[in-house]
């Protein structure tokens, strides 16, 4: 289960860059000016959140926690912020919508079967779901070689390595046992009657052949808004927005797709200056800290949106890990205005992205340049005593 939320693919280089891509920016802040009072809110598809933060859609979270994405809704309510709901999740559609959220978003992949396709879509619509993210980046599965080493299956296939795991960390088991099957909420009935869902037959449902034309069906059966979501160049982003999509959500699926892709945040600023201003932009992978939300927004983003950084919050304490992980980034963006001088998003805007942030320079002769693929992974070990230190 840590490694399905910690790793990446292939040889996990996208996965490192993204985080590196954001210490490439210093910021320049401006002083003598009045932070006393510190507004991070913005405004988005007509409706105005606390902070410019998306919790964006991924798969199995009840794997991490019996509550699942039940948790994360329900947390990410009391924040005041949205939840993407990802087709692939371990809740339905109209479990989630039960929890009253105002603000619930369904990232769609777009199946072989289209009908069943089109049965998710009118569901969405039908549970209360105004904002649709149609992912771009999985004609086909990314390979993800920590998942392939340890036969992950939904739900967990009982062989003595897993028996072994149980042993060595009970409350976790006894928690997953005690809460009802782990499944694919949203897919057919009928997979994983052989046995349990493996990556493998989960992905088969996913088509290659999906091509613009497709994008336009989803479109013309969609009422609401419309992003679409993936490592979206500007000569696509254009494309979708004369196609009918609202915007963009900048994403290499947080490293997990196409290895050694570039990352969202270089995408940004060309993105954004392809489709203008009217067009809302997202990006996602890489951001761990408020600091990196305001880098983001200064670039040009409407709003960031986070995966591992919720999920570390929901295995740790289930709802309010979620909580405590929305608290950490707010506070951090909070502090990160005040301390530039802009204490708003406002005002971050105001500036210009030339004037609050600046990119370091390469390295010199003779320097050494930190390379992703020189960037050593984070030990499980390391990674627990970060967040014991936030």
């Amino acid at each position: 289960m840590f490694d399905y939320v910690e790793g990446g693919a292939d040889r996990e280089l996208s996965l490192r860059a993204n985080e590196a891509a954001f210490r490439e920016w210093s910021f320049v802040p401006v002083n003598l000016r009045d932070v006393s009072a510190c507004d991070p809110s913005v405004e988005l598809f007509g409706r105005r959140f606390p902070m410019p933060l998306v919790l964006a859609p991924t798969g199995y979270a009840r794997m991490m926690h019996p509550e699942g994405e039940l948790a994360v809704g329900r947390a990410a309510r009391r924040a005041g912020l949205p939840y993407a709901l990802s087709t692939v999740a371990s809740t339905s559609i109209e479990e989630l919508a039960a929890t009253g959220h105002p603000d619930l978003w369904f990232q769609l992949y777009i199946w072989r079967d289209r009908g069943l396709t089109y049965e998710l879509l009118a569901r969405a619509w039908q549970a209360g779901y105004r904002i649709l993210e149609v992912s771009v980046d999985v004609p086909v599965p990314g390979h993800r070689i920590r998942d392939v080493r340890n036969g992950l299956t939904i739900p967990p296939q009982l062989d003595l390595r897993t028996l072994f795991d149980i042993a060595s960390h009970p409350s976790y088991w006894v928690g997953m046992l005690r809460s009802p099957e782990l499944r694919f909420a949203n897919a057919p009935p009928d997979l994983g009657d052989q046995g349990g869902v493996t990556i493998e037959n989960m992905t088969t449902l996913f088509d290659p052949s999906v091509t613009w034309d497709d994008f336009a069906s989803v479109r013309d059966r969609w009422p609401g808004k419309l992003l679409i979501k993936g490592c979206v160049g500007a000569e696509d982003a254009v494309r979708a927005v004369k196609a009918g999509a609202d915007g963009v959500h900048l994403s290499n699926h947080g490293g997990r797709q196409l290895d050694r892709s570039i990352p969202p945040l270089e995408l940004l600023p060309t993105v954004r200056k392809a489709i203008g201003d009217e067009s809302v932009v997202v990006v996602d992978s890489g951001i761990r800290d408020g600091a990196d939300v305001a880098i983001a927004l200064a670039l040009g983003a409407d709003a960031a949106a986070i995966g591992r950084a919720y999920l570390y919050g929901l295995t740790v304490s289930g709802e309010a890990g979620v909580d405590h992980a929305l608290r950490l980034l707010s506070a951090q963006l909070r502090r990160t205005l005040q301390l530039l001088g802009t204490p708003s998003i406002a005002d971050l805007r105001a500036r210009g992205h030339s004037a609050v942030v600046r990119r370091e320079a390469p390295a010199g002769p003779g320097e050494r340049a930190v390379r992703p693929d020189r960037i050593p992974p984070i030990s499980s070990r390391g990674r627990r005593h970060r967040l014991a230190d936030r």
